[in-house]
């Protein structure tokens, strides 16, 4: 069986690692190869680099941000590569994959990893076009309990959504966990990791890092990722009296690393599916405070697993940043314990395998569920 993967790529995040774990975890007999858009700005993607120990890559270049004739093209790859299913991650990977599927007569996969809740009339429009397209493909698979919802609105029929929750792949973070020193810190580092776009919120995580300091200066804050607003969330950072303590690290291959020292992952998104940062940091043992909304409550649950502060609620998350940071002892029971529930029901390698027996369905022609 040859399986397309199709994602229309600007970094290397949630939804590109998704791709890399999944791929990585399917069984030999599979053959993955992979499929990006080649548009300005994403000539060296990082997914590329790294899927192509793991199978067959495919350019396709792109006459502007959205161009209607890489459809011909995508079926093209399809055909000539006797591609058996496409799987296609993002609003504009949807749009064109799920009418390239059509016209090379393939089953399409539609993996939804999250909505944008963004202003932007011309994204929403978007969004909107991308989710029209799920309603024309073969299988919608959303990776959260709460996106399954959101998917029901767009009236897909019924037998055309299946429900597998996300996974991540445990082994590389595991094996980086093992490595942390145990001496202690005098400066307790606060971080985050994602893309910095609009349902991040990271203004408000920015806020409460600053009242934060006016309480205690023994803190740094240190934000992994990129994203549209990277630029004007340094320039609102700068404005800050804890300026001096709060470092943009961008994107870095050494994530894990930095990850393992953080003495507290915190989010303040306003919208989520199911956060893989989130979860690697759980799997890192991390102790984790952040807002409750859906998506991330699968994750955690608030003094089990982590503190959960109600949505924009900044002062009793400011008091869950001074706890986790204050009490180590309770900080590390929760951080243990979310380990252990994402080990149990969140591993990459049962992900695959309810995905194999999906794509085997497909390709036998039993789309019914």
């Amino acid at each position: 069986m040859k399986v397309l993967q199709f994602i229309c790529s600007t970094g290397f995040y949630g939804a590109e690692r998704w791709v890399l774990a999944l791929s990585k975890h399917l069984p030999p007999h599979v053959q993955s190869e992979l499929v990006v858009t080649l548009e300005p700005g994403t000539e060296e993607l990082e997914l590329v680099k790294q899927f192509s120990s793991l199978g067959k890559v495919h350019q396709i270049p792109m006459n502007g941000r959205f161009d209607l004739t890489a459809i011909k093209k995508l079926a093209d790859v399809i055909k000539k590569n006797n591609i058996d299913v496409i799987h296609t991650h993002g609003y504009k990977s949807d749009i064109l994959g799920v009418m390239a599927a059509k016209k090379a007569g393939i089953p399409c996969v539609v993996t939804p990893h999250g909505f944008e809740n963004a202003a932007d009339i011309k994204l929403r429009l978007f969004i909107w076009l991308g989710c029209q397209a799920m309603r024309f493909t073969d299988k919608v698979v959303p990776l959260s309990k709460q996106l399954m919802n959101d998917v029901e609105k767009f009236n897909i029929p019924k037998h055309k959504l299946e429900y597998i929750q996300n996974g991540v792949d445990l082994s590389e973070v595991e094996e980086v966990r093992l490595t942390k020193a145990s001496e202690h810190k005098k400066i307790k580092t606060i971080g985050f990791v994602g893309q910095m776009i609009s349902r991040k919120n990271i203004t408000a995580l920015l806020a409460c890092f600053d009242e934060l300091f006016s309480i205690r200066q023994d803190i740094e804050l240190v934000l992994l990722g990129d994203g549209e607003e990277r630029p004007s969330l340094e320039k609102y950072a700068s404005t800050l009296k804890s300026s001096q303590n709060i470092r943009f690290l961008g994107f870095r291959n050494d994530r894990l690393q930095l990850l393992r020292d953080f003495d507290l992952f915190v989010m303040t998104s306003t919208l989520e599916g199911i956060p893989r940062c989130l979860m690697e940091a759980c799997a890192m043992e991390i102790p984790v405070s952040a807002y409750d909304i859906a998506g991330i409550d699968q994750l955690i649950t608030h003094n089990e697993s982590g503190l959960l502060a109600p949505l924009h609620d900044r002062e009793q998350l400011l008091q869950d940043w001074q706890s986790l940071l204050t009490d180590e002892a309770r900080a590390q029971q929760l951080a243990a314990n979310a380990k252990a529930f994402v080990e149990r029901h969140f591993s990459a390698q049962r992900m695959a395998n309810e995905y194999l027996d999906l794509f085997e369905r497909l390709t036998q022609g039993n789309q019914g569920g």
